[in-house]
């Protein structure tokens, strides 16, 4: 009986230990699991699969180590050269609104980061990004590769022209503001992919809208009011 008794309390302790290195390896676990619960379930994110991505891609690390203890609270955070990270309610409602498959390509427009990438890497097989800004393309790249997304490709670029050397694409998500749908993105779509958008005025407030292309036309579904930072490049000229 007493070895019986030591060996459930030694196994008891080695569970213990365990769990304690693995609090320490991710000090926000908790944080991550509280923002999936009231932030995204609490509101009208229902897809399984998109909830797991969220809980396990961890947001500090796409943000400066002074705004950890803020990451993930629901509001967007700010990063380098004047851009943000979007707030997790919106990045799983714009990922949720794909209703992406494993087997999906899909092109992102606005890198930033890297986080919204890394979510969507999460769930496909490929994710093709583009950004404008030079240096947060180089540092989103070699940020998503260090945390093991090898399914990520990033360029630096003008995203109104897409990425037409992989297209067609199921789906693109755009994580800029645009008063226009940019028809380099509509072409590269396939019969039946998706395109999230937030189109309206780039310097106040948005719709999130969803275009499906069926049958060579686009259906436009509005989906909420957002705001996101200005898409540059060439859509400025239009």
């Amino acid at each position: 009986m007493k070895t019986k008794l030591l060996i459930i309390a030694s196994f008891l302790l080695v569970i213990t230990i365990s769990l304690k290195t693995l609090a320490l390896g991710d000090p926000f676990k908790n944080a991550r699991e509280k923002m999936v619960k009231h932030d995204l379930k609490g509101r009208d994110i229902n897809d399984k699969k998109v909830l797991s991505a969220m809980g396990k891609v961890k947001r500090h690390l796409f943000v400066e180590k002074s705004l950890w203890n803020v990451a993930y609270n629901d509001y967007p955070l700010s990063i380098d050269e004047g851009q943000t990270i979007s707030q997790p309610y919106i990045v799983a409602l714009m990922t949720q609104c794909l209703n992406l498959k494993p087997t999906d390509k899909v092109l992102e427009i606005g890198t930033g980061s890297g986080y919204q990438a890394a979510v969507l890497a999460e769930l496909v097989d490929q994710v093709y990004s583009i950004e404008m800004r030079e240096e947060l393309a180089k540092e989103a790249s070699l940020r998503l590769k260090e945390l093991g997304y090898q399914n990520v490709k990033v360029k630096q670029g003008d995203g109104y022209f897409g990425w037409p050397s992989y297209a067609p694409f199921d789906a693109v998500i755009v994580t800029c503001a645009t008063n226009q749908i940019p028809t380099p993105l509509t072409k590269q779509l396939k019969e039946g992919g998706r395109l999230i958008i937030p189109l309206g005025n780039t310097l106040f407030h948005q719709t999130l809208t969803l275009i499906t292309k069926v049958k060579g036309e686009l259906k436009v579904k509005q989906i909420s009011g957002v705001r996101f930072v200005p898409m540059i490049g060439e859509t400025e000229k239009k």
